[in-house]
C-alpha cells in the first residue's frame, strides 16, 4: 500500500516538475532575453522575431501556441505520432506563461537583473534558466515540441540526424534575425525604465543594423549555453545505478521490486566464501533517481541485508535508453 502511494506521489511529482521547468524556461525569457531583445533557436526564437518586427503587436506567447499547434496537426498527419498529455500541458502552458508574464513580473526586478547587467550576462542567465527548465520538463514527461518535431518529420524521409536538423533550424532561425526589421524600447536614461507615450503605449526605435549583428552573436551563444545545460541537466537525470544484494528475504525482495517497483531483477547463485554458506545475489539496474526508493524498501523488507551500488556509464534495454546506430 506505502508503495501505492509513492507511485502516485511520484506521478503528483512529475507534473509538478513539468509545471517548474515550463515556468522557469519562460520565466527567463520574460526576465533576461525578451527586455535584451535577444533571440535563441526554436519556435520560442521565431516568437520572439516576431514580437520585435510588430513592436509587440503579435505578443511571443500567442505566436507561440499557433506555431506549436500547426506543428503538432502535421506530425499527427505525417509521422502518425501522438503526443501525451504532459507535452500538450507544456505547450498550453509555455504560451500562457510568455504571454502574460513579461507583464507580470515589476519592470524595476527586470531593470535590476537583466538591463542593468547588460546583453551577456542576460544571454548567461536566460540560457541557464531555458536550459534547466527544458531538462526538467523532458526529464519528467513532457516536452515543448517546436523544431523537435520538424527534425522527425524531416529524418522520416533524409538519412540526418535529428540534432543536425534542430542545429541548423536553430543557426537558420537565429540569422534571419538580420533581414527582419526589429524594434527595440526606449529606455529611460536615469531610471533604465522602458519610456511610454500618453497613451500608456511603449515607445520604441528600429535597431540599427550593427546592434543586429550583435544580436545574431548573442543568439549564438544562448543557443550553445541553452545546449550545454539541456544535455547536462539530462544525462544527470538519466544516471543509472546497479545493485548487488545479497539477503536471506531474496524472494520477497525480488517479488517487490518487480511487481512495486517494476524493476528487473536477475537472481544468481553465490557462495560465501567465509561463511562457506550458499546463497542468492540479486542484480537490479535502476535510475539513479529511484535509488532512494529501493533503499528504503530494502530496508523495510531486511535490515540486515547486504549490498553495493555502483554507477553505470550507461544501460541499454526495456525501460533504459535504445541501442542507437
Amino acid at each position: 500500500m506505502a508503495l501505492i502511494k509513492k507511485s502516485a506521489l511520484t506521478h503528483i511529482k512529475e507534473w509538478l516538475m513539468v509545471t517548474l521547468g515550463i515556468l522557469m524556461y519562460t520565466t527567463g525569457w520574460s526576465i533576461f532575453l525578451i527586455p535584451n531583445n535577444l533571440v535563441g533557436g526554436g519556435v520560442s526564437g521565431i516568437s520572439s522575431i516576431i514580437q520585435y518586427a510588430t513592436q509587440g503587436a503579435v505578443q511571443m506567447g500567442y505566436s507561440y501556441f499557433v506555431i506549436n499547434a500547426i506543428l503538432i496537426v502535421l506530425s499527427l498527419i505525417i509521422l502518425g505520432m501522438g503526443f501525451g498529455a504532459k507535452t500538450i500541458y507544456a505547450i498550453v502552458l509555455a504560451s500562457v506563461s510568455l504571454r502574460f508574464l513579461p507583464g507580470v513580473i515589476p519592470p524595476e526586478i527586470i531593470n535590476t537583473l537583466s538591463l542593468q547587467n547588460g546583453k551577456l550576462m542576460s544571454v548567461l542567465m536566460g540560457g541557464l534558466m531555458a536550459g534547466l527548465g527544458i531538462g526538467m520538463s523532458i526529464s519528467n514527461g513532457g516536452s515543448t515540441g517546436g523544431t523537435d518535431i520538424i527534425a522527425l518529420i524531416y529524418t522520416k524521409y533524409h538519412n540526418v540526424s535529428p540534432g543536425r536538423v534542430i542545429l541548423l533550424l536553430d543557426f537558420v532561425i537565429i540569422v534571419s534575425a538580420l533581414l527582419i526589421p526589429s524594434y527595440v524600447q526606449d529606455l529611460n536614461p536615469a531610471t533604465g525604465l522602458p519610456l511610454v507615450d500618453a497613451d500608456g503605449k511603449p515607445l520604441t526605435h528600429l535597431m540599427p543594423f550593427a546592434d543586429k549583428i550583435t544580436t545574431v552573436v548573442y543568439g549564438l551563444i544562448l543557443v550553445t549555453v541553452n545546449s550545454y545545460v539541456l544535455d547536462m541537466y539530462i544525462s544527470g537525470s538519466r544516471q543509472s545505478v546497479q545493485l548487488f544484494i545479497l539477503s536471506k528475504e531474496y524472494e520477497k525482495l525480488a517479488d517487490v521490486i518487480t511487481q512495486d517497483l517494476h524493476r528487473g531483477v536477475t537472481v544468481l547463485d553465490g557462495h560465501g566464501w567465509y561463511t562457506k554458506q550458499e546463497s542468492k545475489v540479486l542484480i537490479v539496474v535502476a535510475r539513479k533517481a529511484d535509488l532512494n526508493l529501493l533503499l528504503r524498501c530494502i530496508k523495510q523488507i531486511d535490515p540486515h541485508a547486504f549490498l553495493s551500488v555502483s554507477s553505470v556509464n550507461g544501460v541499454y534495454g526495456k525501460g533504459f535508453e535504445t541501442i542507437k546506430k
